[in-house]
């Protein structure tokens, strides 16, 4: 059973996330402002979060960073606002995925359900040592490291340097990485990655993609990840 931490100050739509999250065999602890959310996080160490991004004391979007900072359990947001500019805050600040409101039930239920398969068979800490699945095809047991200038990828242990420092990738980040590097200089689309990355079989924001990428390129080389305009991107060889 997965626990889930929720943190909502309407406490209308909390009781009724809580109740639709737990008629599906999830744990959930609630919170109504993100201070006491911070708290019962440290505290109960959750599988995943689940944030509204208007809290009062502290903020969705602080929430989330605070939570990235000490952990790598994915952070779903949600909010009655699609403003881009709360969206991109809310994703450069640590978070995986977001939701509009209003939203359904079942919808909430299959976004957090693609995070937590996401991440179940990857290690959630600083330097991963576990193998992972994705739909791409899986690396053999015998893959050597892969290079691509200074940058040294492990498909086996996940491990990543650049030139002589190791680099802590979030479980998306990995993803994103060992998707590229699964066929250097092919162009993946944002939809391609959303499918394989994020599950989703629907089509779902890609502006989630492109800021996750971001992210990425910040700590692989910026260089690293070229743009293609109009179709997605590539990893340069």
């Amino acid at each position: 059973m997965h626990d889930i931490l929720l943190v909502e100050d309407d406490e209308m739509i909390r009781e009724a996330t809580r109740l639709t999250l737990e008629a599906q065999g999830y744990r959930v602890r609630t919170a109504a402002d993100g201070v006491t959310g911070l708290d019962m996080f440290r505290e109960h160490r959750p599988d995943l979060a689940v944030l509204d991004i208007m809290l009062p004391g502290l903020n969705g979007v602080s929430l989330a960073g605070r939570i990235r900072e000490e952990s790598g359990v994915p952070v779903l947001l949600i909010s009655a606002r699609n403003d881009p500019v709360d969206v991109v805050m809310g994703l450069e600040a640590g978070a995986d995925d977001y939701v509009t409101k209003p939203f359904d039930g079942p919808v909430l239920v299959a976004r957090i359900r693609c995070l937590l398969r996401r991440v179940a068979p990857v290690e959630t800490t600083a330097t991963p040592t576990t193998s992972a699945t994705t739909a791409a095809p899986a690396p053999s047991a015998t893959a050597a490291p892969l290079r691509f200038g200074d940058l040294l990828f492990c498909p086996v242990t996940l491990a990543v340097r650049r030139g002589e420092q190791s680099l802590s990738l979030t479980t998306t980040e990995l993803k994103l990485l060992r998707e590229f590097t699964t066929s250097p200089g092919m162009v993946f689309t944002r939809d391609l990655l959303l499918e394989r990355v994020w599950d989703y079989a629907w089509s779902g924001d890609t502006r989630v993609v492109d800021v996750h990428v971001q992210r990425l390129r910040a700590k692989i080389g910026r260089e690293r990840i070229e743009t293609v305009r109009g179709f997605g991107y590539k990893l340069r060889t």
